[in-house]
């Protein structure tokens, strides 16, 4: 993987647990220690320009978000949702200059859906992102951290679940494709689309239980 100019694209179950999941499967990785969480490769750290975006009314929400928000947040007010109502803002250019910003030095996760609720519809612009910076785009597809957490992630709900990430080889992009058809072929990666919606429904309906 390169240096800079990467952002990994994921699902979202919590606001953090999401996150701090993330930098540690990562960091151990770079230690030499890939597919394994038991080293705290966090403690070792060398890469330091890893980033992602997050809301800044969550990254704002109490004293350990704050504490969160400097392990690399990139902070956006989101132009549609804001204290749980729907609303409708301007793109903040600083705020995108800031996500170019990172994007140029290092590695961003970020979280298309904007939500933890499944299936949600992707935004766009992440697409807009991608098609101006033109960067390896890594798909990423987690799932436990719902069941295991709260919605923010701060506390255990359920011990022992088996929290899974899986990291796919990065997407290979027609950057000369519109913003719409890059976002579709994003959603289908992180499999976030009605198709999978529809299977994960079926698989539940058909799984017996105990």
């Amino acid at each position: 993987m390169p240096d800079q100019n990467v952002i990994i694209v994921s699902n979202h179950q919590t606001y953090f647990a999401d996150v701090s999941f993330f930098y540690h499967a990562i960091y151990a990785a770079i230690a030499g220690h890939p597919n394994s969480m038991k080293y705290p490769g966090y403690l070792f750290c060398k890469k330091h320009n890893l980033y992602y975006v997050a809301a800044e009314e969550t990254m704002k929400s109490g004293f350990l978000p704050k504490l969160l928000s400097l392990s690399g947040a990139v902070t956006v007010n989101r132009t549609w949702r804001a204290n749980g109502q729907n609303v409708r803002r301007k793109v903040d250019k600083t705020e995108t200059r800031n996500i170019d910003k990172a994007i140029q030095d290092g590695w961003v996760i970020t979280f298309p859906q904007g939500t933890t609720k499944p299936y949600a519809k992707g935004r766009i612009g992440t697409a807009i992102l991608i098609k101006k910076h033109k960067p390896v785009v890594v798909p990423v597809v987690i799932d436990g951290f719902r069941t295991a957490f709260d919605k923010k992630g701060l506390k255990l709900k359920k011990k022992k679940t088996k929290l899974k990430m899986r990291v796919k080889q990065p997407l290979k992009i027609d950057f000369d494709d519109t913003v719409e058809e890059i976002l579709d072929q994003i959603m289908n990666a992180i499999e976030q689309t009605p198709d999978h919606d529809f299977m994960g429904k079926l698989e539940n309906a058909t799984t017996p239980t105990n």
